[in-house]
């Protein structure tokens, strides 16, 4: 076991430092249109009045995204300064998708077959109340892990995914279905989170799919939502 830890060692330094990119920053040359050279620092810039903005849906899905000469009807606004930016992929094994492949799902699995395919919202309920992504099933990534106060809503988000716990950590999983985890947008880590406990379950990683464009990639291309 200490050798393992020794090896992922590495690969724990590098998800840290690529966490902590966009905040760090770095130093790249820009070449202009008229051929001239500019040093620029590419990082996620944080106005001091961002750092303390609130977590609510009120405050992140209203609003503008464009100029102020475009009329309301064809923009959105988006907060751009919260959250931890994720990868592109979670791992190897679990596929990340986008819009077109998740409208397909939902069209074309979920629709029709509902038992083995399911549109997971993992973010908490009072997000997914305020709006979410047509036939989306609310599974808060924060009620997945067995807690006694709190074993009503537990067995019950592990039904919604065909999961049974026979107790002393086991489970059954020969009914988990095929499912696509999204959340708040790229910058969001709460379906993140939700697939880790899965995967430490032993759900199948090859019936796991993630739209890490979440909430906001959905709605930069003004897809419906829904209200819960």
């Amino acid at each position: 076991m200490k050798v393992l830890y020794i090896l992922l060692l590495p690969l724990l330094a590098f998800a840290d430092a690529l966490l902590n990119l966009p905040y760090i920053g770095f130093e790249v040359v820009h070449t202009k249109k008229d051929g001239s050279k500019v040093n620029v620092i590419v990082q996620r810039e944080v106005p001091s009045e961002c750092i303390d903005l609130p977590m609510s849906s009120e405050i992140f899905w209203s609003s503008r995204y464009a100029s102020s000469e475009v009329s309301p009807l064809c923009k959105k606004e988006f907060v751009t300064t919260k959250g931890i930016i994720q990868p592109i992929t979670f791992n190897d094994k679990i596929k990340t998708v986008g819009e077109l492949e998740v409208l397909d799902f939902i069209k074309n699995k979920v629709s029709t077959n509902p038992q083995e395919y399911m549109l997971v919202d993992s973010r908490p309920k009072s997000w997914y109340d305020y709006f979410t992504i047509p036939t989306a099933v609310n599974v808060p990534y924060d009620e997945m892990e067995k807690d006694e106060m709190f074993m009503e809503e537990y067995l019950s988000n592990l039904k919604k995914l065909g999961i049974v716990d026979l107790g002393n950590g086991k489970f059954d999983l020969s009914g988990a279905k095929t499912i696509i985890l999204f959340c708040n947008g790229a910058w969001c880590s709460q379906s993140n989170k939700a697939m880790n406990i899965l995967i430490k379950m032993g759900y199948p990683q090859e019936k796991i799919m993630w739209y890490r464009g979440g909430i906001q990639s959905w709605l930069n291309v003004n897809l419906t939502v829904v209200n819960n």
